[in-house]
């Protein structure tokens, strides 16, 4: 089992999005980054846990915890000419993005990007070093750091 960090602007898709999709989840879609579409093709598996967090708004911050519950398929949108996430270069034989389904676990009292920062013990989180990307690894390490908080 890995532990990941899944970028959301809370105005497109938020924790409570999620929380309301029920049991069957949420395909996580719209990952439009070569390496975080690595992450999800060829990383993030079955059962993996995820911090969902809220990025672009007053205050960004870890504010809940997710589960992989279909590991990564096709993202649909590629494909759909009307979709923001359309990608003419795109085949259906050969795909370029991808998704996983995600279910809600739980929220979390919000880990802003601030103490995270502030944190002398978390050293290696990307989100300190590479805060673009919308997808990255969580040290198990880490991952026990921040449900403490």
């Amino acid at each position: 089992m890995a532990y990941w960090l899944f970028k959301t602007e809370p105005d497109t898709f938020s924790i409570d999005d999620l929380r309301d999709a029920g049991k069957q989840g949420a395909f996580w879609e719209g990952v439009r980054n070569y390496q975080a579409r690595n992450f999800l093709r060829d990383q993030v598996k079955l059962h993996d846990f995820v911090f969902i967090y809220h990025s672009s708004c007053k205050i960004p911050a870890i504010v809940g915890v997710a589960k992989v519950i279909k590991s990564a398929q096709p993202d649909p949108y590629q494909f759909d000419s009307k979709s923001d996430y359309f990608d003419a270069k795109s085949r259906t034989d050969d795909p370029r993005w991808y998704g996983v389904t995600l279910e809600y676990v739980k929220h979390v009292r919000p880990i802003t990007l601030s103490s995270i920062k502030a944190n002398v013990n978390i050293t290696e989180l990307a989100l300190k070093k590479a805060g673009r990307l919308s997808i990255m690894p969580v040290s198990g390490q880490e991952w026990r750091l921040l449900c403490q908080d």
